[in-house]
C-alpha cells in the first residue's frame, strides 16, 4: 500500500487532482489508515494511468468513466469502447480542421505586415476587431 504522495508521484498527477478523481467517482474511495490518510495499492495506481491517459488522449470525463466501466467487464465484447474511440476520433478530426483554419487566419493576419505606427492604424488588431464572416 503506498500513500498519496506516493501515488501521485509513481503517476506524475498531483495530489489535488487524485482527489478530485475520487470525488468525481473515476478512482475509489480509498482505504483509509487509522489516523485517516489515504492508502492506495496497484490496482489503484494502474487506473489512475489509466485516466491520465485517456485525458492525454483527449477524452472526456465521461468518455473515460465509460471506458473505465467497460474495462472493468473483460468478458464482454470491446465493440462498445471501439464506438467510444471512434466518435471521440471524428470530433479530434473536427479540432483539427478548425486549427488548420485558425493557423490560416493567423498567418495572413501575420503576413500583412503590421507597421503601423499606433494601434488606431495596427492591421492586426483590425483584424481581430472585424466581424467573423
Amino acid at each position: 500500500m503506498i500513500k498519496i504522495g506516493e501515488l501521485s508521484r509513481a503517476t506524475a498527477t498531483k495530489v489535488t487532482t487524485i482527489r478530485f478523481y475520487e470525488q468525481i467517482g473515476l478512482l475509489a474511495a480509498p482505504v483509509r489508515t487509522a489516523s485517516g490518510r489515504r492508502t492506495y495499492g496497484l490496482s489503484d495506481v494502474d487506473r489512475l494511468n489509466f485516466v491520465r491517459n485517456g485525458r492525454r488522449l483527449g477524452f472526456t470525463i465521461e468518455e473515460i468513466r465509460s471506458l473505465l466501466a467497460l474495462a472493468d467487464q473483460p468478458e464482454r465484447d470491446c465493440a462498445e469502447a471501439a464506438d467510444i474511440a471512434a466518435r471521440h476520433l471524428v470530433s479530434v478530426e473536427d479540432r483539427l480542421r478548425q486549427l488548420s483554419a485558425l493557423r490560416e487566419e493567423l498567418a495572413a493576419m501575420s503576413a500583412s505586415g503590421c507597421c503601423a505606427r499606433s494601434m488606431a492604424e495596427c492591421r492586426v488588431i483590425q483584424a481581430i476587431a472585424r466581424p467573423a464572416s
